[in-house]
């Protein structure tokens, strides 16, 4: 029912458990950690053998809190990847070749469909706006803010609306200079004749002085936006809003950066949010010229079949997503995951609203979030009435308020339809990003090992002639850009086992170095200089070893995983098994 309607906690935890308990050969749940508030944030692991280490995929949902269509779609992609293990080789209604399917049964799939429990909970049942987590555990408290509160007695807390000569919106008219019912607030114009209004979040103000009104702030009564609490240039208040207290401060975010931190196998992360239908790639805080050019053809490679089979837009968080120009954001998740982690990482911005209202593409695409003319309310309004079934204008209600006298509530819930798709368009959102993602999923790494020749030489003395293959897109080290980071090791062979002894070359653990993928991104070769590489994705390896009986050979790293050969050599027969 997830691909129709936006679970509760309750809800989410009962789909997971029914995953595990079906299939329980290549499913597990677990928890990734605690909320703020006490709930576990529940952890799928799709894969045979989950424990043994090999190339991964992060998924994860809802880190915001409104942005329940994050979890929607983190559970339709891995009820498709289940589909795909049980030999369906389809992804989001479209068939996926055999060989991308065969690659995602060989991967791990880590889904984390709601980072933001509390959160989620809160607006799902309240309407409470809150940008990640109720939390706040601020030290300054005495002054003047605004705080979510049922005013109405109607068990949610939206919006309060009172007329003001000073106000900054005005009810929208139609084409016939009446106004819309139920009205539509848009900023107000120099033509305007009123009457005009304020609006402000329904609830109270704490410290209220009995004269002036605080602005409202959407992090006035709650401390975080985990999407700036991450380790890569973190920065503190007020030089990043929604900061936090230090990187990884709060235990949702604490919780991922320390799963990761023991996961170095993870080589895609999706990080799911809403609203605008765009890909957001890095670099987040530098131009493309800054980035490694190979990393940069690989995310051409994702923009493709983003724009195949999404339509969205895909844009540099730098060049096109910063809410201010030149200042770009600190401690966010996917430039963690790219620098830090090494992983294909990006963002994606579910449910294209602007393009469902007519809007033209927009450059930066993050204007589309400002620059809104009438016609575009117009159009909001009509979409809701058609296809929303009117769920985010309503009648507003008169109430008096304690410390404002009277006041009008309701009136306006951006929870379905604004922020998150309409029910109606929800399984559709969910069908198009399986459709690209799983695509992306299947470019991970494929390490094998084979005995090409055996050869006795006497005296209990063996060569042995190996061949060392990667067949997947991405190198034994990931992104081309994560070369130099610590988890991304090179690959070792090791030889193990009592009867045996290294003889040539004397050391029982090789160091290999990594093996390239064959994949190089879109447009890195030129019809001018059509030739290719070399044999960079294979390696060969001779060994002469001393001893009898099976011969335990194993390779790999902490980045890929590691994968065993047992070879029998007795009177001149060999076999070789992985």
């Amino acid at each position: 029912m997830f691909r129709d309607q936006y679970l509760d906690y309750a809800e989410l935890n009962t789909q997971l458990s029914a995953w595990a308990q079906v299939h329980p050969d290549f499913v597990t749940l677990s928890t990734l950690g605690t909320s703020a508030e006490g709930r576990t944030i529940p952890l799928l692991t799709i894969g045979r053998d989950p424990q043994r280490q090999r190339p991964a995929v992060w998924i994860d949902g809802n880190m915001h809190a409104i942005e329940v269509c994050g979890t929607s779609v983190a559970l339709a992609l891995a009820e498709d990847i289940i589909a795909i293990y049980l030999g369906k080789d389809e992804a989001g209604g479209k068939p996926l070749p055999s060989h991308m399917a065969d690659a995602i049964r060989n991967t791990l799939f880590y889904v984390v469909p709601r980072i933001s429990p509390d959160g989620a909970e809160a607006i799902l049942k309240t309407g409470r706006y809150l940008r990640s987590s109720p939390i706040n555990d601020r030290v300054n408290q005495s002054h003047a803010r605004w705080e979510a509160s049922d005013v109405d007695g109607d068990g949610l807390m939206t919006y309060m609306r009172q007329p003001d000569p000073l106000g900054e919106l005005v009810e929208l008219r139609g084409d016939d200079g009446v106004a819309l019912q139920p009205p539509v607030l848009v900023p107000r114009l120099p033509e305007d004749s009123g009457p005009f209004y304020k609006l402000y979040p329904e609830g109270h103000i704490a410290n209220f002085d009995g004269q002036r009104i605080p602005d409202p702030h959407f992090l006035s009564d709650n401390l975080y936006d985990f999407n700036r609490n991450f380790a890569h240039q973190w920065k503190p208040e007020p030089e990043q809003i929604g900061a936090g207290h230090y990187p990884g401060s709060a235990p949702e975010t604490r919780a991922v950066m320390d799963f990761a931190g023991q996961h170095p196998n993870i080589m895609v992360w999706l990080n799911l949010h809403t609203f605008g239908g765009v890909l957001i790639r890095p670099l987040g805080d530098k131009p493309d010229n800054k980035m490694d050019q190979t990393d940069l053809a690989m995310y051409k490679q994702v923009e493709a079949w983003m724009s195949e089979h999404t339509g969205y837009a895909t844009v540099s968080g730098f060049h096109e997503f910063l809410y201010e120009p030149e200042k770009p954001l600190h401690g966010d998740l996917c430039d963690w995951a790219y620098h830090q982690r090494g992983c294909l990482a990006y963002v994606v911005e579910l449910w294209d609203l602007f393009a469902q209202l007519g809007i033209a593409r927009k450059k930066p695409f993050v204007d589309h979030y400002t620059q809104l003319e009438r016609k575009d309310f117009l159009a909001l309004a009509k979409m809701d009435r058609e296809l929303n079934q009117g769920r985010i204008f309503k009648a507003w209600r008169k109430v008096q308020h304690p410390q404002l006298g009277e006041v009008e509530v309701g009136g306006f819930d951006g929870r379905v339809g604004i922020s998150n798709p309409p029910y109606a368009k929800l399984a559709e959102t969910c069908a198009a990003q399986s459709a690209a993602f799983l695509r992306v999923a299947s470019l991970l790494p494929q390490i094998s090992m084979e005995v090409v020749r055996i050869e006795p030489l006497g005296d209990a003395m063996t060569r042995l002639e190996l061949r060392l293959v990667n067949s997947g897109y991405l190198g034994s080290y990931g992104l081309s850009s994560a070369k130099s980071l610590p988890h991304s090791e090179p690959m070792r062979l090791t030889i193990e086992g009592d009867n045996y002894k290294a003889v040539a070359p004397a050391e029982a653990v090789i160091d290999l170095g990594h093996l390239d993928g064959w994949g190089t991104g879109l447009h890195r070769t030129s019809i001018f200089i059509p030739w290719t590489r070399g044999s960079v994705g294979e390696k060969k390896v001779a060994l002469v070893v001393h001893g009898t009986g099976p011969l335990h050979l194993k390779v790999g790293s902490c980045r890929v995983g590691w994968y065993s050969l047992v070879v029998s050599i007795d009177a001149g027969y060999s076999t070789a098994k992985a």
